[in-house]
């Protein structure tokens, strides 16, 4: 019996490694500001992939449309465990860098970030992986995880992926990172009741039993420890209720992000689903 569909259509395209980046808060900065926050950004990004060994970057300039408040960065697989460890490090001190010389005037930049691997279909790269790193870094866990980085003066969260971490950081590809730097979580996506992924949550600085009261809203089991500040819990309830109305902002999961070929001529791409 002959088949219909091209042989291609069956195989499995090759794998890549994705770096998701979102600001909190973008869209409540004053629009005058929104462009000189990205280009911040984007130099902080650029020095932290050089930081990390992380080379034959295309850099982002103006041909690539700049399409809201983070971005999608497809790099070739082996670069996995180098986007845990040292870049997410690399970038939280970056951006620790940047609180503290920035002017009065100027925004604070505070991420999410969250961090897959997966097959993606060339030329476009489009695929489940890029989805589904969209939706980690708009998960109610690294949201949460944030809220406790804020409260503990930091600016990074990350989420990443269970594939990435059982090949980087249990395999011993982490030097700087160990497992028990890491907390086990459930990524949600509210309105996207299809999706429910485990992730391994990171902070720079902060330990898992610091992050776990946070997750307690995002059906995580929260430590019996009670938190010792009172200082820990508005960011956590901010971050609750802007769930609960629906105010919070476009997360790549809903189509703000761009999609950058990393080693290669980047790609403006189609929003994502």
């Amino acid at each position: 019996m002959t088949s219909h569909v091209p042989p291609d259509a069956v195989d499995v395209p090759p794998e890549h490694a994705l770096l998701v980046v979102d600001m909190k808060e973008y869209s409540q900065i004053p629009e005058a500001k929104m462009a000189p926050a990205r280009t911040d950004l984007d130099d902080i990004l650029t020095t932290v992939f050089a930081q990390s060994r992380i080379e034959d970057i295309t850099l982002l300039d103006s041909a690539c449309k700049d399409r809201g408040d983070g971005a999608i960065f497809v790099l070739p697989a082996r670069h996995a465990a180098r986007l845990v460890d040292p870049f997410l490090g690399h970038l939280g001190l970056a951006l620790e860098r940047y609180d503290q010389t920035r002017l009065a005037s100027a925004p604070r930049i505070r991420l999410r970030a969250s961090v897959h691997v997966g097959p993606l279909t060339p030329p476009e790269h489009r695929g489940d992986a890029a989805v589904d790193a969209c939706r980690l870094v708009d998960s109610d866990a690294v949201r949460d995880a944030l809220a406790a980085a804020m409260d503990h003066g930091t600016s990074l969260a990350a989420a990443v992926s269970d594939a990435v971490f059982r090949r980087t950081v249990r395999a011993g590809r982490t030097p700087a990172l160990g497992e028990r730097q890491f907390l086990k979580a459930t990524a949600r996506v509210d309105g996207k009741p299809g999706f429910e992924e485990t992730c391994w949550l990171f902070v720079p600085g902060l330990v898992p039993a610091v992050i776990s009261p946070y997750l307690a809203d995002s059906g995580e089991v929260a430590s019996s420890k009670p938190l010792d500040s009172t200082t820990r819990q508005p960011a956590r309830d901010r971050e609750t209720s802007e769930r609960k109305s629906g105010v919070r902002q476009k997360g790549k999961a809903s189509g703000k992000a761009r999609l950058v070929q990393v080693g290669g001529n980047y790609i403006t791409g189609p929003e994502q689903s």
